[in-house]
């Protein structure tokens, strides 16, 4: 799995085929996409006319709630690979925790199985229902995907699943510009030592920590620039700063604790 992914949450299928086509051009060759977000053919038809091979691309894309349960999701991932237009997915995960994720994951042992995806996993799953999949599983997931920055590190869920053996993968790495992420202080003094920007720092942070980044951005300009970060080495005086910004929670979305949260995934609310 490459280091650095390129995520294209709710772009259009047309806006999404552009910017996967330009993030290629620029050297990404992961791609996180979702039922979800409607652009699984987006996806597809870049990975089809891009001129890399596919063994060369790694995709991700993930089963959504309204898939759940052993037959709507296996249907549902036989949907996605003609979406995409591929025999298999690199990796493949429940997008959230809710519904009949059991029978869900059950379909994904089923397509790994069968050659349709490499590897499976599970996305915005936290401690008890994460460990309940991986004690519970016959294939472990191998691949957690959470909100993951730094304001929010993360740290006791790193602890938990390196105990099963299991990446993290993070969305929304750069906390989708909140908490004052691009004007922060301690982010800027440590990028004029490198010659880097706040967003450069926060994902070479990410890396440093064994975690794997999926930045969206339409602009390839910026597409270019996040995925410059490897040609300079964090300090440990560095890292520990950045320890510091941890806010111990998650801003975008709590997964744990938010009921409203809960129910609009599960139709029982409108979305403001």
């Amino acid at each position: 799995m490459p280091a650095l992914g390129f995520g294209v949450f709710r772009l259009s299928p047309a806006e999404c085929e552009r910017c996967v086509l330009d993030a290629i051009e620029v050297g990404y060759r992961s791609i996180d996409t979702a039922q979800d977000y409607k652009n699984e053919e987006g996806v597809g038809a870049a990975i089809t006319k891009c001129g890399i091979p596919r063994d060369q691309l790694f995709i991700t894309t993930k089963v959504w709630i309204s898939n759940a349960g052993e037959q709507r999701a296996a249907l549902s991932i036989d949907d996605s690979l003609r979406k995409l237009r591929t025999d298999y997915v690199d990796l493949l995960l429940v997008h959230e925790p809710y519904g009949d994720c059991y029978g869900t994951y059950r379909a994904m042992e089923k397509a790994y199985q069968a050659g349709k995806a490499r590897a499976i996993g599970l996305s915005n799953f936290y401690s008890v229902r994460f460990i309940d999949i991986a004690e519970h599983m016959d294939v472990k997931p191998v691949v957690l995907q959470l909100e993951t920055h730094v304001f929010a590190q993360q740290r006791a869920m790193r602890a938990l699943i390196r105990d099963y053996g299991t990446q993290l993968m993070a969305w929304g790495p750069l906390a989708q510009g909140r908490h004052g992420f691009f004007e922060n202080e301690t982010l800027k003094a440590i990028g004029a030592k490198y010659g880097k920007t706040n967003a450069q720092v926060a994902l070479n942070w990410l890396v440093s920590q064994d975690i794997m980044p999926v930045p969206k951005t339409s602009h390839k300009g910026r597409m270019a620039s996040n995925l410059d970060i490897f040609d300079f080495e964090l300090s440990s005086e560095d890292i520990e700063a950045i320890g510091r910004l941890d806010q111990g929670e998650t801003l975008i979305n709590d997964f744990n604790n938010d009921t409203d949260l809960a129910q609009m995934f599960l139709g029982l609310k409108p979305w403001p």
